[in-house]
């Protein structure tokens, strides 16, 4: 069931800490919160990927990204700006820390008003029951002139959804991504341990080595 504007200040307001949907600072509830979501602010923490002569990322492999994924961090102040330039990708955060308690899941998506000028603000979309923090936002132009992004402007928004029961096992139980205060890049490198059980799976069936193909 998705929340409503009243049950979403009804969650915000919940007195019992473990059963509280968080969203701080709300900077404008009256304008933030929404008939069916609560709109997020850029904050102001980035993380660009340099670009690389490799021609491939490989995720499972230590010595590949570590010389395909060189990160500048920066931080842009509140009242000043960036270009975000067509085709361009960045990792942002939000402005306000969230938690969302084990009975409340999550979804982030961009403001049509953004959308509509070409910016994608996430494409990884889905907030577990339980998780803390700021949500990182993946950033990308798809349109053909750079974008002006202000942080503290509100480019996403959270839906909320009532979930059936109280999750026994919370995303902070089994998280790779805790209590984050800014962007954080992909630690897709964790699961190396299922790259390794699917090619043990592949030299099985085909009874042959089996390896990355270029």
């Amino acid at each position: 069931m998705l929340l409503q504007r009243e049950a979403l200040r009804a969650a915000m307001a919940e007195s019992d800490l473990s059963k509280r949907l968080v969203v701080t600072p709300l900077l404008d509830p009256d304008q933030q919160v929404g008939p069916g979501s609560i709109d997020l602010r850029l904050g102001s923490g980035f993380i660009e990927v340099r670009r690389s002569e490799s021609h491939v990322i490989d995720p499972f492999n230590d010595d590949v990204v570590e010389a395909a994924t060189l990160q500048d961090r920066y931080d842009v102040p509140i009242g000043e700006s960036l270009s975000l330039h067509p085709g361009q990708f960045l990792l942002g955060s939000t402005f306000e820390f969230i938690r969302l308690p084990p009975c409340l899941g999550g979804q982030v998506l961009g403001r049509s008003s953004w959308g509509r000028l070409g910016l994608i603000v996430a494409t990884a979309v889905t907030v577990q029951p339980g998780f803390a923090g700021c949500l990182t936002l993946e950033l990308q132009n798809l349109g053909s002139v750079p974008i002006r992004l202000f942080p503290g402007l509100r480019v996403a928004q959270l839906m909320v959804w009532a979930t059936e029961g109280a999750t026994q096992a919370p995303y902070a139980s089994t998280a790779k991504y805790t209590a984050p205060l800014g962007p954080e890049s992909s630690r897709i490198g964790w699961e190396k341990s299922e790259i390794q059980r699917l090619r043990a799976i592949g030299q099985n069936l085909q009874g042959e080595p089996s390896g990355p193909r270029t």
